[in-house]
């Protein structure tokens, strides 16, 4: 090839081309074709004894390579036998048949741009450009959770901002992405902002959104079936892939192996990939150790239960997108002060309120609040004190009350004492200094040493983060 002029070749490379696809769908049968084949075409550079197969993606060109790539050569000497050698490549350079006049040679000409896809839990990979989503179709990710529509703070700025790190247009950083917390925290929110971000940057990317259950439930369909192939390439094809609620596939081993696999492959080919659960990778029970391993390799960031003044924000937030309903500050305020346990919760009862109020036409004040929500409202009214957290955790932990406030600093009375620092700061509505006081006169940086400290061991300890489980359910309960 001279300069820009288009490269040329004789027709027998496309007729060639032709047989050989014919032959391997026969072979391969139709299923296999059309996942990993179809897309295949010929490319720049193509000559009487070079022939070039372009694929769209690096995994796939790794894949038909190590599968396909000795049919390939041996199809393509039967059919045109000057070919030396068959080159599988990633590449997006396409010979078009449609070109080539009758009698000229064909034109290599680029093949269309990719067209963007978003794919459902429940779509599989189309070979053709995926068509727009017609209305009333189910998106993959929910339109509703944005990071425009997230509201950060300290207790989940680290994973906020690792969410949109990953999204983000560019090389990817880290993978995979972890996000932990307990039920209604914000997971799944980031989960589905991360989808819509990556999808934004990267328009000819594609993603699925699947929940653990989800991905249990079409695998043993695939096992079922025996087409566990098409489950996995639809899978791994992606360049996003979201995996929700890990939780739930703990015990279940055949589908923690396929799971582990697909995180490995994930990490080897350097894609994005995002894992949601409850708890740490180190503190998930039933799970394959080595799934937890290469989870934990990734980058792991927790959320933790909102403090009042994020519930606070995030009902001025909800409220802001209800133009056409007033609720007073002092009702929002009720909410965040009363609704703690998590933030799924806190905008249910906001939205229950606004439904009730226009119903049946009142208007939202504090007697109605009270009125509608009593139920919701009663749970967190009883006062834990201080003393309380110190009897309780010096009887499950079998110590003196007061050693809790003693000098004393043997790790069998320290590790007590800092979780019941942790709860106080927790459960009650106390200053640090007012903490560190009902502890033996102590320092407030040493109350805010003690909370980092169990958040850490909570972590990593299981029998920490137990014990803490069981006292906060005494607690509160």
């Amino acid at each position: 090839m001279h300069g820009n002029e288009p490269l040329r070749s004789t027709p027998t490379i496309v007729d060639a081309w032709d047989r050989v696809r014919r032959n391997l769908r026969s072979q391969s049968g139709a299923k296999v074709f059309d996942q990993w084949l179809k897309p295949a075409v010929l490319a720049a550079g193509s000559d009487d004894e070079t022939v070039r197969i372009g694929l769209p993606s690096p995994f796939m060109t790794n894949y038909v390579k190590s599968h396909f790539g000795d049919r390939l050569r041996l199809e393509f000497r039967q059919a045109m036998p000057s070919v030396r050698s068959v080159v599988v490549e990633t590449s997006t350079n396409a010979m078009a048949p449609a070109a080539i006049a009758n009698d000229e040679s064909p034109v290599i000409t680029a093949a269309p741009a990719p067209t963007p896809r978003v794919l459902s839990a429940e779509r599989p990979i189309a070979a053709a450009p995926a068509k727009p989503l017609r209305e009333g179709e189910r998106f993959a990710f929910d339109p509703r959770f944005t990071f425009d529509r997230f509201v950060p703070d300290a207790t989940n700025q680290v994973a906020f901002n690792a969410a949109r790190l990953l999204a983000a247009e560019g090389p990817v950083r880290f993978s995979p992405l972890y996000l932990h917390g307990a039920t209604g925290q914000g997971k799944t929110h980031l989960a589905h902002a991360i989808g819509h971000a990556f999808l934004e940057a990267h328009p000819a990317g594609t993603a699925i959104y699947m929940p653990a259950e989800r991905f249990m439930f079409e695998f043993v369909k695939a096992v079922r079936e025996r087409d566990t192939f098409a489950f996995k390439a639809r899978l791994r094809s992606v360049d996003l892939l979201v995996i929700d609620d890990l939780q739930f596939i703990a015990g279940k081993d055949s589908t923690q192996e396929e799971c582990f696999h697909t995180v490995n492959e994930f990490m080897t080919m350097g894609k994005r990939l995002v894992i949601c659960a409850d708890r740490s990778p180190r503190m998930l029970e039933g799970i394959d150790p080595k799934l937890v391993g290469r989870l934990a390799s990734g980058l792991v960031a927790d959320i933790r239960p909102p403090e009042y003044a994020l519930r606070r924000a995030i009902l001025a937030a909800k409220v802001a997108e209800m133009p056409q309903v007033g609720v007073p500050d002092e009702v929002l305020e009720l909410l965040a002060m009363r609704i703690t346990a998590n933030i799924r919760e806190l905008e249910g009862a906001l939205n229950r309120l606004v439904a009730y109020a226009q119903l049946i036409g009142e208007a939202v004040t504090m007697d109605f609040a009270l009125q509608t929500l009593g139920e919701v409202l009663k749970g967190p009214q009883r006062r834990i004190t201080i003393d309380e957290i110190q009897k309780a955790v010096s009887a499950h932990f079998e110590v003196k009350q007061l050693d809790l406030v003693s000098e004393r600093r043997a790790v069998a009375i320290a590790r007590p004492r800092q979780i019941a620092m942790y709860l106080a700061k927790k459960l009650t509505t106390r200053s640090l200094p007012e903490i560190g006081r009902k502890f033996g006169n102590r320092d407030h940086s040493t109350v805010i040493h003690a909370v980092k400290r169990i958040e850490e061991l909570r972590d990593k300890d299981r029998e920490i983060d137990t014990a803490v489980r069981g006292l906060l359910r005494q607690l509160e309960g």
